[in-house]
């Protein structure tokens, strides 16, 4: 014979069905505000007028390790490297160069606050710099990011979330990549 439930089960069973959901209700709603202080960290920033692209050398290339897996090999002219104070902006010339000899160079800026990166300027060995035409902020974070980018930034082009302190500390630091440089 089954015996019917009690008002106390049956309360004890809605509960328990009530609490998840209001427990995953309650950490959303406490997640909510830093989730949009990462997002909206600084809505007034603007970044300041690009330099034009610096002339590199490949004589001068810091290496920065992409990939086991990449076919080319890449590198940093670490006396293309600025900082701009203003704007927080890490700029530098990135080059790839594949073991067939062909050197491919960008002009690239990065706001490591923000985990992002762009593209100003490609150079082609026949003409030289040609500027991007609508040079646009991109993730390096994410899967579909530059990684190139994000490696250059995570073995010294930004210090964590923020540029480096110096020209000096970056190339240091691409000569010596730690592992947590960039979260």
């Amino acid at each position: 014979m089954m015996s019917m439930p009690t008002i106390r089960t049956m309360i004890w069973g809605r509960l328990i069905m009530i609490k998840p959901i209001a427990l995953v209700l309650l950490l959303i709603a406490m997640a909510w505000p830093i989730q949009a202080q990462i997002v909206a960290d600084d809505p007034d920033w603007k970044e300041s007028a690009v330099p034009p692209a610096p002339a590199f050398d490949i004589k001068r290339l810091i290496s920065v390790d992409v990939s086991a897996q990449s076919q080319l090999q890449w590198g940093v002219d670490g006396e293309t490297i600025t900082i701009t104070p203003s704007d927080s902006v890490v700029r530098y010339v990135i080059v790839a160069r594949s073991a067939s000899g062909v050197v491919n160079a960008m002009y690239e800026g990065l706001y490591c606050k923000r985990g992002e990166v762009i593209t100003y300027a490609r150079h082609n060995k026949d003409s030289g710099w040609v500027n991007v035409s609508n040079p646009e902020w991109k993730s390096f974070r994410n899967a579909g990011g530059s990684r190139h980018s994000a490696m250059a930034a995570k073995q010294g082009l930004c210090d964590a979330s923020a540029p480096p302190g110096s020209v000096r500390a970056a190339i240091s630091k691409l000569r010596n990549p730690s592992q947590d440089n960039v979260r």
